[in-house]
């Protein structure tokens, strides 16, 4: 009973060293660049290009507040923490793919490995796509139906968690080609029937659009369009991965 346990805990303690120390690796990359960020261009000027699209939009002279007290000093710092994951992301996902690599076919490690790098360039295209052209659209649209007798002085707290919510929806939205391409090539939704849904998505498309975004037509249309856009990529890119990712008839073990 002793030898069988031993031949199979020290795979599992190795295993979890491995764990440990990749972990390690990804929190001292997001250190590393929290530490950069912090000396440049430092929390106060890594919130203020995060408040530009807002602050733009405002009257002549016009900023934000800050309603707690600790806010001035955290806010910036979540910011800067935001931007140093983001910055970091790479490393982190590559300690990921590294720890999982070894227990992978070589058709997976085909599959897997793309889609990782496709899925970190689509979100952070999303996340691009709602700062540099949904924000100024939106903001300036929403301050354009303010009265005149209402001063717009948004809450710094409050504009953090919208901006974080938006480049979580536009970041996971514009991910709709990875979904469609791991439901086609897991062998769950045909080539086919991905093309009769088309109809049914744009629906849902301009659905999950109108509930996730504020309830203007401009930032709807921004993330609606693109998503479906972007199914129609899916599609396309589906028939590729298929085709490149198929297992050959004699690969029955996973490749160390």
């Amino acid at each position: 009973m002793n030898d069988e346990l031993e031949g199979t805990e020290q795979p599992f303690v190795s295993h979890l060293i491995e764990l440990r120390d990749r972990l390690i690796r990804a929190v001292i990359a997001i250190g590393v660049c929290f530490g950069a960020l912090a000396l440049w261009p430092g929390p106060t000027g890594l919130f203020d290009l995060l408040a530009m699209p807002m602050v733009s939009s405002l009257p002549s002279g016009g900023a934000m507040i800050a309603t707690s007290v600790i806010s001035p000093f955290m806010v910036p710092l979540k910011v800067t923490l935001m931007a140093a994951f983001l910055l970091a992301l790479p490393v982190v996902l590559y300690q990921v793919w590294a720890f999982v690599a070894p227990g992978l076919y070589l058709h997976e490690k085909k599959l897997v490995l793309p889609l990782v790098i496709s899925s970190t360039l689509l979100f952070f295209l999303g996340v691009a796509f709602c700062y540099f052209f949904v924000f100024g659209q939106v903001f300036t649209f929403i301050q354009s139906f303010a009265p005149k007798s209402i001063t717009a002085a948004p809450d710094v707290e409050a504009y953090l968690s919208f901006v974080m919510s938006m480049f979580i929806a536009f970041g996971a939205a514009f991910e709709v080609p990875v979904v469609v391409v791991l439901l086609a090539r897991m062998g769950l939704v045909s080539i086919e029937k991905l093309k009769e849904f088309r109809g049914y998505f744009i629906v849902i498309a301009f659905i999950i659009a109108a509930v996730i975004t504020p309830p203007d037509v401009v930032s709807q249309l921004a993330l609606a369009i693109p998503m479906c856009l972007l199914y129609e990529a899916g599609i396309w890119a589906a028939v590729i991965f298929i085709r490149k990712t198929q297992p050959p008839a004699d690969e029955d073990m996973p490749v160390a």
